[in-house]
This record gives C-alpha cells, sequence and structure tokens, in this order.
C-alpha cells in the first residue's frame, strides 16, 4: 500500500502525485490564514487532523487525463478538500459529535456557534479560490453545494410516509458524499482540459465509489475495533443515526431482533447497552449483507471506469476501489 492510500501504483506515478499532494497541503494551510487567531486555530483544528484526503487525490488522478500542468488543478483539489472539511464542522453540531479525525470536535471544543462560524469561513476561503479557477467551476461547486444541503435536509427529514427507509438513505449517501467525491474527479478532468466523455465517466465513477466510500464507514464503524473512520467506534449507535448495518437490521424484521430493533431506532445513551449492541451487531447476519451491498457499489464503480484509455491512472482508479472495499475486511 503506498502512502497515498492506492496500492500497487507506478513509481512514477505515484512521485507525482505525492509531490502534486505536498503543493495541496501548502495550499490548505495557507489559504486559511487571517487576520483572527481564532478564527485560524478553529480552521486549522481540523485541515491539520488530516485524514485520508481521498477528494483531493482524485482531483489530481483525474487531472492526467488532460494537461496535468494547467493553472487551477491544485487550487481545484484544495477546493474540494476545504469543502469537505467546511461539511465537517457543521455535521459534527448537527450529530453533536465528539471526536472527528481522531481529534476532539470543533464543537465539543469552542462550541456550536465557533464551529458554524468556522465552517462558514471555510466556505469563504473556497469561494476565494474558485473566483481565479473561472465560471465553469464556480457554477460546479455551486451544484454540489446544493446536493450537500439536499442531502442533510433530506437525511434530517428522514424518510416520507411510504417510502422504504434503505432507498431514502442510499439517496442521501449520494447526495451528502457522493456528489462532491465525483465533482472532485469532474474538477481534475475539466480544469485539465480532458475530453467530455472522460470528465462524464469520471463523474459517474466518482460518484458511486463515493456512496462505497460511505457505506464502507457504516460497517466499519460496526465492526472496527479501531477509530479508523475517524469516529469513535458505535458513535451513529450513541446518536441514532441509521446507517447500512442497522437499516438492513430493521428491513430483515426478524421476531428475535424484536428488541434489538426497537433499540436502533433511537439514540443509544448507556455505553454498556451500546457495547452490547455492537457485540449483536457483529454477529448478526446484516452485518455480511452490508459488505456485500458494498461490495457492489465498489463493482459497479469499477465498471463505470470501462471508457477510460488503459493506462497507469486508470489503473490506479481501480485499486482505488480495490483499497476502499478492503477497509472492511
Amino acid at each position: 500500500m503506498s502512502n497515498l492510500g492506492i496500492p500497487g501504483m507506478a513509481p512514477a506515478l505515484e512521485a507525482e502525485l505525492a509531490e502534486g499532494m505536498a503543493k495541496v497541503e501548502a495550499l490548505l494551510r495557507s489559504h486559511i490564514e487571517g487576520k483572527y487567531p481564532l478564527v485560524e486555530e478553529t480552521s486549522r483544528h481540523l485541515v491539520a487532523a488530516g485524514g485520508k484526503r481521498l477528494r483531493p487525490l482524485l482531483t489530481l488522478l483525474a487531472s492526467h487525463y488532460g494537461d496535468k500542468n494547467r493553472k487551477g488543478i491544485i487550487e481545484s483539489a484544495a477546493v474540494c478538500e476545504l469543502t469537505h472539511v467546511a461539511t465537517l464542522y457543521h455535521d459534527d453540531v448537527m450529530d453533536e459529535a465528539p471526536l472527528r479525525r481522531g481529534v476532539e470536535s470543533a464543537n465539543h471544543r469552542w462550541g456550536n456557534t465557533v464551529a458554524i462560524l468556522t465552517g462558514d469561513y471555510l466556505f469563504a476561503k473556497v469561494s476565494a479560490l474558485l473566483a481565479d479557477i473561472g465560471p465553469e467551476a464556480v457554477l460546479l461547486q455551486a451544484l454540489t453545494f446544493e446536493r450537500l444541503v439536499i442531502g442533510q435536509i433530506m437525511e434530517t427529514q428522514g424518510p416520507q410516509s411510504g417510502e422504504d427507509a434503505l432507498a431514502h438513505y442510499l439517496a442521501v449517501v449520494a447526495d451528502k458524499t457522493g456528489s462532491l467525491i465525483a465533482a472532485s474527479a469532474r474538477f481534475g478532468a475539466m480544469v485539465s482540459g480532458a475530453p467530455d466523455e472522460i470528465k462524464e465517466t469520471l463523474t459517474i465513477f466518482g460518484e458511486k465509489i463515493g456512496v462505497a466510500f460511505q457505506l464502507v464507514d457504516d460497517v466499519i464503524d460496526i465492526a472496527s475495533e479501531s477509530f479508523e473512520s475517524g469516529k469513535t467506534p458505535g458513535t451513529d449507535l450513541r446518536e441514532g443515526v441509521p446507517t447500512l448495518v442497522t437499516l438492513n437490521v430493521i428491513a430483515m424484521n426478524r421476531l428475535e431482533d424484536a428488541s434489538l430493533i426497537e433499540m436502533l431506532k433511537a439514540p443509544i445513551n448507556e455505553e454498556e447497552n451500546v457495547q452490547e449492541v455492537i457485540k449483536i451487531l457483529r454477529a448478526h447476519p446484516a452485518l455480511e449483507l452490508s459488505r456485500q451491498q458494498t461490495l457492489q457499489y465498489a463493482n459497479e464503480a469499477r465498471k463505470a471506469l470501462g471508457p477510460l484509455p488503459v493506462g497507469d491512472v486508470t489503473g490506479a482508479l481501480y485499486s482505488l476501489c480495490d483499497a476502499i472495499i478492503g477497509r472492511t475486511a
């Protein structure tokens, strides 16, 4: 596995991507600097905490289908990561999450108001970068941001009467996670001047692998003993947030799961109960079903890559699918 999280990459491509990611990191840190120490401290909090940096990496990879040296590619990659980080500040407020990326969440440390305003500040910094990239980039960001907001509203509202809860959840994931990962790939292709058919192919791929990425985190939240998802294991159970695993348990509606299903429909406050439910879910057929559904999305992402030219970059995208799905093993 490379330091970039993609196994088996061609050494020359890996070195080039590593150099590009170093430039993205430098821009992320320099761009959030401002006049006010508290704003800079709160903004730096999650940027410095790292993360998988999947979105900017996808932008850089996609740029190889056009002129990878064009002005605006590094900036586009930074736009995608800063947008993602800004949404995390807002998500953590809504979820009342105490931990993010292995560190104390901003809302837990500074309060909800500061966390929300920090997210807003980062969105403002994103807009400044976009202005220099061009109007097509501004439009792509606007359409993506619209989907991010709609996804959050849909999640907050929940499924409507008669609506399938799992279908609703997958639509939320597509908007909240898939849309930005799709945009990340599209940014790289668009700014580099890649052909339209490649731009569309990468957008479809990005959305499918983005959904798979989130569903993997759902599985990890139950199956992993570690903090691999960047959150405390069982976080979604504590918050009463529906996930692929819990929705599958509810959909199976087994007689012996009656009391478990009732617990899964609300936040689980007692830590002893959280650990007991995790233990039950790890042995439940819904967990394996969730793994298979996640694998299906990853396979659809792989199939979407079919029209791309054979080469090291396309090979890296196939390997990315393997690396993402491998996290559930």
